[in-house]
């Protein structure tokens, strides 16, 4: 772009052309900011011409997850009964990226109310295996990022939501530190665990975008005037390094205990149900065999690299139960949602979607909220103090620690780390299990790197440093390649 090699109007113009080319398959595009982006991309391109140039993002298309506001466009959060909502104000962080020079082609999906990769419009399908979601929430920019469709994109996270699809998609995402990036103008679903981070194909690219968008806006109040000094040629060597050992071995097995006798009799339908459910559980537990060897060659390849790697436990703490803070604020945010009834406009309505979730949490004790607030204060001060030794500690992605840092507010990056051969557990076809983690052969796996708090400058320094190691990044789905 800098050397006017390509132009920001050639690039739009690809980009909007994959984008519909390929949404009818992934059903990853809420809204095509096309006028938009065809007018920023023509402004950068005078501005090359003048000689300025804003830096690394100058030109470059990219995708918004659809709970961040954009000015003249609706902003859906996904959900049904919203699908006309407008938001007449600009994200701060699409403000920022407009003045880093990026040019939003795109509103990307994400499941109804952050949660999933079901939207109103259906399901946002996983590049690598289209019969597959992409996971969630942040699920069109994953895919949209995976397929070639953008050059990076913005997602959220409060409980997984740009790890779980980043790992489904073979992204690489940064949950930065919970008030390192304002949220003014996006979907509030948990004040106090809201997270906006970049979804990109490199780790330098997340640290490109970080850069822009990070720091105090003067609106959201949590957010810390931090410094984020990038030095891509920093002796990460020099990092102390710790692992997760207990979650890297083989999980014990659990004391069985005996279950409740089953009816004598079943119905054709329930046996197919259960019979379901086994063959689930039994996928599941394969998948976990499985992918283990990827764990083991992780370790195997940081200490080829001359990682001194340390044993360290996460703190023994009632996390699970500090979760349902997660659950009231997400009641409170949707207070009216669910008052008014509109909640039955939603498409998901099972038991653990949102509005029965919202309904249920206003059963939570205030009592118990509050217990749930002192044990979670008593977490973050034990993460932290565990990283006074460390400056990067290496994890599964699919562990407890998603759920610690989530709510101890420690940035993490996700990273590909391999991809499943042609043994790997296969979905029946036709039954239905399409829902759960197996991605079946060819479907990446994950590796996730966590960080001291504001300290995603070395952290992401020692992700770029293994993710140039091994090269999984510089693999693409095949069949959105060049076409």
């Amino acid at each position: 772009m800098r050397t006017k090699k390509v132009s920001s109007a050639a690039l739009a113009d690809m980009y909007l052309a994959r984008l519909k080319r390929y949404d009818p398959t992934l059903k990853f595009v809420v809204t095509l900011t096309e006028e938009r982006a065809r007018a920023q991309a023509k402004e950068m391109d005078r501005e090359i011409a003048a000689g300025k140039y804003r830096g690394p993002l100058h030109g470059l298309p990219w995708g918004a997850k659809d709970l961040l506001s954009v000015k003249g466009y609706p902003t859906t959060w996904g959900a049904g009964g919203f699908e006309k909502q407008a938001i007449e104000e600009d994200a701060t962080v699409v403000q920022r990226l407009d003045a880093a020079g990026a040019v939003l082609v795109a509103k990307l999906t994400l499941g109804a109310l952050a949660m999933g990769d079901e939207w109103y419009g259906g399901k946002t399908r996983n590049p690598w295996n289209p019969a597959q979601g992409s996971s969630g929430s942040s699920a069109g920019p994953a895919s949209a990022t995976a397929a070639g469709c953008v050059a990076f994109s913005i997602g959220s996270e409060t409980l997984g939501s740009i790890a779980s699809p980043s790992t489904r998609c073979g992204c690489t995402g940064l949950r930065p530190t919970f008030g390192f990036v304002p949220r003014t103008g996006a979907m509030a679903l948990s004040w106090s665990m809201d997270k906006l981070g970049p979804i990109c194909r490199e780790v330098e690219d997340c640290a490109i975008v970080l850069s822009a968008i990070c720091g105090p806006d003067g609106k959201d109040r949590t957010v810390k005037d931090a410094a984020f000094n990038w030095n891509a040629d920093v002796d990460w060597k020099k990092f102390r390094v710790g692992y997760l050992k207990a979650d890297f071995e083989p999980q014990k097995e659990q004391p069985q205990h005996v279950p409740a006798p089953e009816p004598p009799v079943a119905t054709p339908e329930e046996q197919k149900k259960r019979d379901e459910q086994k063959k689930l559980r039994e996928l599941q537990q394969q998948q976990r065999v499985y992918t283990r060897k990827y764990n083991d060659a992780a370790l195997a390849k940081l200490r080829e690299m001359g990682v001194d790697l340390i044993p360290v436990e996460m703190p023994k703490l009632p996390y699970d139960a500090m979760v349902a803070m997660l659950s009231a604020e997400a009641a409170a945010a949707f207070d009216e949602l669910t008052r008014s009834g509109r909640d039955k406009l939603l498409t998901a309505q099972g038991e653990g979607d949102w509005p029965n979730q919202f309904r249920t949490a206003r059963l939570i004790p205030a009592v118990e909220y509050v217990q749930a607030a002192r044990a979670r204060m008593l977490a973050m001060q034990a993460l932290a103090k565990a990283f006074d030794n460390f400056d990067v500690i290496v994890a599964p992605t699919n562990s407890q620690q998603l759920v610690v840092t989530n709510l101890t507010g420690h940035p993490s990056v996700i990273l590909p780390n391999g991809f499943r051969g042609d043994d790997a557990p296969r979905i029946p076809p036709g039954s239905g299990m399409d829902e759960d983690n197996i991605g079946g052969p060819g479907t990446p796996v994950s590796l996730t790197f966590l960080g001291q708090l504001y300290g995603e400058a070395k952290l992401l320094a020692f992700a770029r440093a293994y993710q140039e190691a091994t090269g999984f990044q510089k693999t693409h789905p095949k069949a959105f390649v060049a076409s």
